[in-house]
């Protein structure tokens, strides 16, 4: 091997390391008997003592459990809302308004999420004093606040697997007479599932990950997970934190391999379907 292979390989296993080893090493701790995080009791671990313990805090589960409905509903929602802008954008053609739009979609990519926030809350405040809703912060308005930024990552993904998408399968069912609803639901659809469904990962992820604007629209009782690991590492780390992010570090993976898996497999199945119709043309 020559040095550029050298160097390559080298550069990539100090990223890589650079990445996971502090994971890996959070990991390790999770298991580890002693209160201090930092120092490794030899003798008493490894144990499952601080995985009992989480499983007995009513009130980390209580902050999963709601984190986990916000981002399901998040991530359904954007994609719902991000796939309509994603087609708008990318089949529609100019018309007028469409750089407004386009502008409008993006801008919460490069939005400071600390604007973002403050953006949303006076929205919220504004609407209940005129309307009387949203009563008060809760669930509803963290998922709306989510929605918000999670649909312009939704739209990016949809739009940009529309762009490569081969036109000549929609115009072929249009030319035998299928409404334009149908070859929707019938090819589009099923053509851009792995884009939509990378879609709904991230934004599930981008939900279940954000601080800054929860905290401007949350009320009482509606703390998330990280808001709620947020106080409490800043009161100093506990050893159930470490298991915590260890389970959540264990399902993020599962999630990561299954969805590649599935996506490798549609993939497939696509080019599978396109080579034996151009076969049978």
């Amino acid at each position: 091997m020559n040095n550029r292979g050298w160097f390559r390989n080298g550069m990539l296993g100090l990223g890589l390391a650079f990445l996971y080893i502090p994971i890996l090493s959070m990991m390790v701790f999770s298991f580890n008997n002693s209160r201090l995080v930092t120092v490794w009791d030899a003798e008493n671990s490894p144990t499952l003592r601080w995985y009992v313990r989480l499983l007995e805090n009513d009130q980390l589960l209580g902050a999963a459990w709601i984190s986990v409905q916000i981002a399901a509903m998040t991530a359904t929602g954007a994609v719902i809302l991000g796939t309509i802008a994603g087609l708008v954008l990318a089949r529609f053609g100019p018309f007028r308004g469409r750089a407004f739009l386009s502008a409008m979609t993006t801008a919460p990519l490069v939005m400071p999420e600390v604007i973002t926030g403050i953006a949303m809350l006076l929205l919220f405040v504004s609407l209940e004093q005129l309307i009387g809703w949203p009563e008060g912060r809760g669930m509803l308005t963290i998922t709306i606040a989510h929605i918000t930024f999670a649909m312009a990552y939704v739209t990016v993904v949809v739009q940009s697997r529309l762009a490569g998408f081969d036109d000549a399968l929609e115009e072929a069912a249009l030319d035998l007479g299928a409404k334009p609803a149908t070859v929707f639901f019938r090819i589009t659809l099923p053509l851009i599932v792995p884009a939509l469904v990378s879609g709904w990962l991230l934004a599930f992820t981008l939900s279940w990950d954000d601080v800054v604007i929860s905290q401007f629209v949350s009320g009482p009782g509606s703390s998330t997970l990280p808001m709620e690991i947020f106080s409490r590492v800043r009161r100093g780390v506990s050893p159930d934190i470490n298991a915590l992010a260890t389970i959540l570090v264990l399902i993020v993976a599962t999630g990561v391999v299954l969805s590649t898996l599935y996506m490798k497999h549609e993939e497939k199945r696509r080019l599978r379907e396109e080579q034996m119709a151009r076969s049978g043309n």
